[in-house]
């Protein structure tokens, strides 16, 4: 019914009763928190929690989207600790690595050397099939990709991942029009050596996993 606050959202359950809900995602949400959209919540019922339910998924022109931010690098470390992503293959993974003056979400380690990877978790589309990033001005994530560009000149491979979750995007961009200092951010950090890569995702009631890599128009 509508999202306020950032971390509350007003859902009406299928009986007719009105619940908040708790929401795991700090961006502004656009094309996702409309209301009428249908959703998918996760009820707990721990008596410490003041919310019992947590919002987990929205349909979105007929997909279901993540947009619990909590659980994006939980389905990236479960496909790099299966080597599901080939680009990444062959490393050890350490989450919640501390560098510089940010935490980078992992750490992999290999015979290869060692590499730094921060995920972001991307809801938007800006046009029909271009999903981007981000959906709200980050000074966070222009932060993260000096810290990568930094690891890269300290002998790091650094990689910034997009995790897509708009089933119908078909490559990923920059958010230009919403943070221009983002998108120049990420071509400088490109530039100066981070590798970008975008994966879409496969999203059900019961799973959120990789499906398969697209392309990354700069």
């Amino acid at each position: 019914m509508r999202r306020y606050k950032r971390f509350f959202a007003d859902v009406e359950l299928a009986d007719g009763r009105i619940v908040t809900a708790h929401t795991p995602n700090t961006g502004a949400m656009t094309q996702c928190a409309i209301p009428g959209h249908e959703v998918l919540l996760s009820a707990n019922n721990n008596p410490r929690r003041k919310l019992k339910f947590t919002l987990e998924l929205i349909r979105v022109n007929g997909s279901w989207v993540d947009t619990n931010t909590q659980r994006s690098n939980r389905v990236v470390e479960e496909a790099l600790r299966a080597d599901q992503i080939p680009e990444l293959t062959g490393y050890e993974v350490t989450p919640e690595y501390p560098f510089g003056d940010s935490r980078l979400d992992f750490l992999l380690s290999g015979e290869q050397g060692k590499a730094l990877v921060e995920v972001k978790n991307v809801t938007l589309c800006c046009h029909e099939t271009i999903a981007c990033f981000p959906d709200a001005v980050t000074v966070r994530g222009q932060k993260h990709l000096r810290e990568l560009t930094t690891a890269v000149t300290c002998g790091y491979r650094a990689i910034i991942f997009f995790l897509v979750q708009r089933a119908e995007a078909t490559a990923f961009s920059p958010a230009d029009s919403i943070d221009p200092e983002y998108g120049c951010r990420l071509r400088q950090a490109v530039a100066g050596g981070v590798e970008v890569l975008a994966y879409r995702t496969l999203v059900s009631v019961t799973e959120c996993r990789l499906e398969r890599r697209i392309p990354v128009q700069l």
